[in-house]
C-alpha cells in the first residue's frame, strides 16, 4: 500500500471507514465478521481507521478498539466529537452540536477509554458548532495535543473560511468531507483549494457514493426501513432510477478497463491529489480487497476527465442531504 501524509501523520493512501459496521446502514456486520474485516485491512496495508463517538453511538469505537488492539503500533485511529447525544442515546439521533471546550475534553477522555488507547491519532470536530467560536474549540483540542492525548487535529464538513481560522489557531492535519464522482462540493466551495494552499490533508468519506457507485445497488429493496440512505434525496425512487443510468455508464467504462465501477470511482478520487486519503467503508472482506486494489490503478489525465464528465454534478439527481442535515455542513 502506498502512503500519503495528513499533517504529521503518514498513513495508507486508502483508509477504512468503520461507521457501517455498527451504524446507519443495513445490514450491520456481526462482531466476528467486523473484527475479521479489521484484521484483513491491516494485513492489506491499511493503517488509517475512522470511527466516531456518535456511531452507535459509542459501540463503533469499542469495536474498533477491540479489533485493532493487537495492531496498535501499526495503525492510526481517527475519531470524532461534536454532536449532542442524549441520555437515551439508543432511542434517538443526535439532536444538535456541542463543541464547548468542556465537551471536547470529556469526549476525548471517553473515546480514549472506549478505544482502549493512550492517544488518539487524529481527533476531528464532527460538525462545526455555530454557537462556539472555532478558535475556542480548536484551542481546547490543541490542549489535548499538549497533554499527549491527541496527535493531530481535524475538522469535518467545515467551510474554507472556518478551516483557515482553525488552522491559524493550531495546525489542522486533515479535513473530512463527502467527496466522490457524484459529490463535488469541496471543489466548488473552496475547501480543496484551501487544503492545497495550506498543506492540509483531505479525507473523503463516502467516496463510493454510499455504495451507489459500486454498481452493486440496483434497487432499494434490500435496504431496511431504518437504513440511513432511505432519507437521502439521491436515493428517493425517481432520483435513484435516474442516477442508476449514470452508474451503468461507469460500469461500462470499468469493464472496458478490466476493473470494477467501485475501483474506478476510488481511483478517480485518489487521482485528484496526493494529499487526498479516501476512507471507503465496508463490512465484507471481499469488498475491502477490491477497494484496496484500487490504490494501484493508474488513470491517464484523459481518463480522469472522462470519468469526471461522466458523473458531473449537473447530471446527478437529488441533493446529497435533506435540508436539515445540509444546514450542518460547510459552516
Amino acid at each position: 500500500m502506498h502512503t500519503r501524509t495528513l499533517g504529521t501523520l503518514n498513513v495508507s493512501a486508502l483508509g477504512l471507514g468503520c461507521m457501517g459496521m455498527t451504524h446507519a446502514y443495513s445490514p450491520v456486520a456481526d462482531e466476528t465478521g467486523a473484527l475479521a474485516t479489521l484484521a484483513r485491512a491491516v494485513e492489506l496495508g491499511v493503517t488509517l481507521f475512522d470511527t466516531a463517538e456518535v456511531y452507535g453511538p459509542y459501540t463503533n469505537e469499542i469495536l474498533v478498539g477491540k479489533g485493532l488492539k493487537s495492531y496498535r503500533d501499526r495503525v492510526q485511529i481517527a475519531t470524532k466529537f461534536g454532536f449532542t447525544i442524549g441520555d437515551d442515546a439508543k432511542a434517538a439521533r443526535p439532536s444538535g452540536t456541542d463543541s464547548r471546550p468542556e465537551n471536547v475534553r470529556a469526549v476525548a477522555e471517553a473515546s480514549l477509554k472506549r478505544l482502549g488507547v493512550e492517544v488518539i491519532d487524529l481527533f476531528y470536530q464532527h460538525r462545526v458548532d455555530p454557537d462556539v467560536a472555532i478558535e475556542e474549540t480548536v484551542g481546547a483540542m490543541a490542549d489535548l495535543v499538549k497533554a499527549g492525548k491527541v496527535r493531530a487535529l481535524g475538522l469535518s464538513e467545515a467551510s474554507a473560511e472556518t478551516l483557515r481560522r482553525a488552522h491559524a489557531t493550531h495546525p489542522i492535519a486533515a479535513i473530512q468531507s463527502e467527496y466522490s464522482l457524484w459529490t463535488r462540493d469541496p471543489e466548488e466551495n473552496g475547501v480543496l483549494a484551501t487544503c492545497r494552499e495550506l498543506g492540509i490533508g483531505f479525507v473523503p468519506f463516502s467516496p463510493l457514493g454510499r455504495g451507489a457507485l459500486t454498481g452493486a445497488l440496483k434497487n432499494l429493496d434490500g435496504l431496511s426501513d431504518t437504513d440511513f440512505r432511505r432519507g437521502l434525496p439521491r436515493f428517493q425512487a425517481e432520483n435513484f432510477d435516474a442516477n442508476l443510468a449514470l452508474v451503468s455508464a461507469l460500469e461500462q467504462m470499468a469493464a472496458d478497463k478490466n476493473t470494477t465501477a467501485g475501483q474506478l470511482a476510488l481511483a478517480w478520487v485518489l487521482a485528484q491529489g496526493d494529499f487526498i486519503v479516501p476512507i471507503p467503508g465496508t463490512t465484507k472482506i471481499a469488498n475491502l480487497e477490491k477497494n484496496v486494489a484500487a490504490a494501484d490503478i493508474k488513470l491517464s489525465p484523459d481518463e480522469v476527465k472522462q470519468l469526471g464528465d461522466l458523473l458531473s454534478p449537473d447530471k446527478v439527481k437529488g441533493a446529497r442531504y435533506p435540508e436539515s442535515m445540509a444546514k450542518m455542513a460547510n459552516r
